[in-house]
């Protein structure tokens, strides 16, 4: 089959690899009718992301047909169609039980890897390196789905693909980001990020009772995108960001803060921000948290900051007095998104939300490796690829 293959930082290829099979009785074989490329896809292309290795299959936003199961899988039959959440899940663990599916025990065979980096594994990830099982990603013409019993959500209604794919990750994501802040009605959320995350992030606040929200980018596609979400903008290039939050918010600072951009962010003008750089091009460090501490620093006292954008390391220069002096409450992680696919999907199916406004870019699986830089330079107002195998 042809698939979008990893072989170095700035390095994507179309390549021929075997078809996928069942290894498991539990496994399923989806053949993928839609995938995107993800902001944290670019950690991985950016050579950000440790333990990746030449001919990885990337991708962990598909969406296709099931083609074959194996003889443990019930729920599933040749021909549904299915969303495949990007978090590989048993079901039946500690944390499954407890709809902490990120946290699943069993579903990543590299376990031990994780452990060494973090105190203790999370769960297994399609195409995001063997740390996180060394799985195959859905870039590519078929996947194979690790506990089908537990991950893909089918599609029965005639809804299309570009409205449904994003179940997959993005928007249990950017819905997660937005519960994890606790918002309270008419609470002012600032989001940093107006990417598909963010995106996702501004209107999912909405839902939940925001008052205001204020989207933080420098992108004029992605600021525009934000204000069709009914959010207030702030082009970090033209004005200091801690300075505008202090005057919308009367000095308070907003109360929940979100940070939808993680571990390659970029500040302007400031002496922490080009340290990170600096760092980051020597390999001193793998994370640039310049987002992270601009939040903490404008968050107001007793407020919450949530953590969907994706860090992989340690951070230099965390603003921890601050953060402890004004008593922050921080939440954070990748998102369970078994907990969230029926009650979202419910969303889209009662035409409460259409997820798929964020696509900007339609192209055909073999233009991926183009699709990546285009996606990464934000060239020609790319926020969204869609790729069709």
């Amino acid at each position: 089959m042809k698939a979008i293959c990893w072989h170095g930082p700035r390095d994507v290829r179309l390549d021929r690899v075997p078809d996928p099979t069942i290894l498991d009785p539990g496994d399923a074989i989806v053949r993928v009718t839609a995938t995107a490329i993800c902001g944290s896809d670019l950690h991985l292309f950016d050579g950000v992301m440790p333990t990746m290795k030449t001919g990885d299959v990337l991708g962990h936003e598909a969406m296709g047909e099931v083609v074959e199961v194996g003889s443990a899988v019930t729920r599933l039959r040749k021909g549904d169609r299915v969303v495949v959440p990007f978090v590989i899940a048993c079901g039946s663990c500690f944390f499954c039980k407890r709809g902490e599916h990120t946290g699943c025990d069993v579903s990543n065979p590299n376990a031990h890897i994780a452990r060494e980096l973090m105190g203790h594994s999370p769960a297994g990830l399609f195409g995001y390196s063997h740390m996180m099982g060394g799985f195959w990603g859905g870039q590519a013409q078929y996947l194979r789905v690790p506990f089908a019993e537990v991950g893909p959500v089918k599609i029965e209604s005639g809804l299309r693909d570009e409205q449904v794919l994003f179940l997959s990750d993005i928007f249990p994501t950017g819905y997660f980001a937005a519960e994890l802040c606790g918002i309270e009605r008419g609470d002012t959320v600032a989001v940093w990020g107006c990417g598909p995350v963010g995106q996702m992030a501004i209107r999912s606040a909405w839902m939940l009772g925001a008052g205001r929200v204020v989207a933080i980018d420098r992108v004029p596609e992605r600021l525009r995108m934000a204000e069709a979400g009914k959010a207030e903008t702030i082009n970090f290039e033209e004005t200091r960001v801690y300075e505008q939050l202090m005057d919308l918010t009367r000095g308070r600072g907003p109360d929940r803060c979100i940070d939808a951009v993680g571990c390659e962010a970029h500040g302007l003008g400031s002496v922490d921000a080009l340290m990170d750089k600096v760092k980051a091009a020597m390999m001193l460090t793998t994370d640039r948290a310049y987002v992270l501490r601009e939040a903490i620093m404008c968050c107001r006292k007793f407020g919450t900051v949530s953590i969907s954008g994706v860090y992989v390391g340690a951070v230099d220069k965390l603003p921890i007095g601050p953060a402890m002096n004004k008593g922050l409450t921080f939440r954070m992680g990748q998102t369970p998104v078994q907990r969230y696919l029926q009650p979202l999907l419910a969303k889209i199916e009662a035409g409460e939300f259409d997820p798929s406004f964020v696509v900007t870019h339609r192209l055909p699986l073999e233009q991926g490796p183009e699709a990546y830089k285009m996606f990464r330079d934000k060239q020609d107002g790319c926020i969204k690829v869609v790729l069709r195998p």
